[in-house]
């Protein structure tokens, strides 16, 4: 019998397959779809200190082999997140959901993750460092190692819950990032966010997005993904959550073997409600294919 558990700083997942923030909300609109508790765990919609409307609108846009998004962290903050959305979720989810936090400052970062130590149900917290920082010019804390690892050294002391680093691909060495983010106390990382991107409509000669520019994810990215887990696996020693295009059992394996202790699935639920759900049904027959009798074995595989 396949099996497809997998372990994240002492989380054990049944399965690998995690839902990606930004595409699965609080989970209340995909549970009339399916029984969530089939899911490894699932990301929820990030969450800032203050509530926040997000960008204007059109803020969403498709192209061929993906889509863009300028949403903008649009969520009803922390407290609101506190007070409603997570007692929510245990009504239909009976398993450690996956916290995913921004902040324009690092001390937004901090507040916010303080908060979220009260909640029993929070298993894991993914820092999202792809937010702008205020203080330095709007410059992303993820683009460079001394952001990325002053946000981690925050938050590291301000809860015990694992903290997992969400990096940016925007970066010329993602590896070096990697790197300042585990020396500065990270648990785990999460990779990638999105790549940016841009489309114009021709008619307006004007750009799709009201925001300009917007994050490019679906299969499209999904090489770069995988190249830039390999990298940030070969870096470090803490474990990897792997995104960027996964819509399928196979990809999720390969994406294992760059070195992911797990997944995340993002447009493709955008796409499909029911991808995740899918992709996890698919997994013991695309196991057998490759001759794999546990997915935590094939972690890294490629590697050595």
């Amino acid at each position: 019998m396949a099996d497809l558990r997998v372990s994240l700083s002492g989380l054990v997942l049944d399965n690998p397959v995690i839902p990606a923030s930004g595409t699965f909300g609080y989970g209340a609109e995909f549970k009339n779809f399916y029984d969530l508790d089939i899911l490894g765990s699932f990301s929820f919609k990030g969450t800032t200190l203050q509530p926040r409307f997000g960008n204007p609108t059109p803020r969403i846009a498709e192209c061929p082999g993906g889509m863009l998004n300028a949403v903008g962290l649009q969520n009803p903050g922390i407290d609101a997140v506190l007070a409603h959305e997570l007692p929510q979720i245990a009504t239909f989810f009976h398993k450690p959901v996956i916290a995913n936090i921004g902040g324009f400052t690092v001390e937004e970062f901090a507040t916010c993750c303080a908060k979220i130590e009260s909640a029993p149900q929070v298993g894991l917290i993914e820092v999202n460092v792809s937010c702008p920082n205020v203080h330095e010019g709007g410059v992303n804390f993820g683009s460079t190692p001394e952001g990325a690892a002053a946000v981690t050294r925050a938050v590291k002391q301000v809860t015990s819950k694992p903290v997992y680093i969400k990096l940016s691909p925007n970066v010329g060495d993602i590896a070096a990032v990697a790197k300042a983010c585990e020396e500065a106390g990270a648990d785990g990382l999460s990779l990638i966010n999105t790549l940016v991107g841009m489309r114009i409509d021709p008619k307006t000669r004007r750009p799709v997005l009201a925001n300009g520019m917007g994050g490019l994810s679906g299969p499209a990215i999904f090489p770069v993904a995988v190249r830039m887990v390999y990298q940030v696996a070969k870096a470090v020693r803490i474990p990897v959550i792997g995104m960027g295009g996964i819509d399928s059992a196979d990809k999720v394996i390969e994406m294992m073997m760059a070195g992911a202790a797990a997944v995340q699935v993002g447009a493709a639920n955008l796409v499909d409600p029911y991808a995740s759900k899918d992709i996890i049904e698919a997994l013991p027959a695309a196991m057998q294919r490759y001759g794999i009798a546990r997915l935590s074995d094939i972690v890294g595989a490629a590697l050595a």
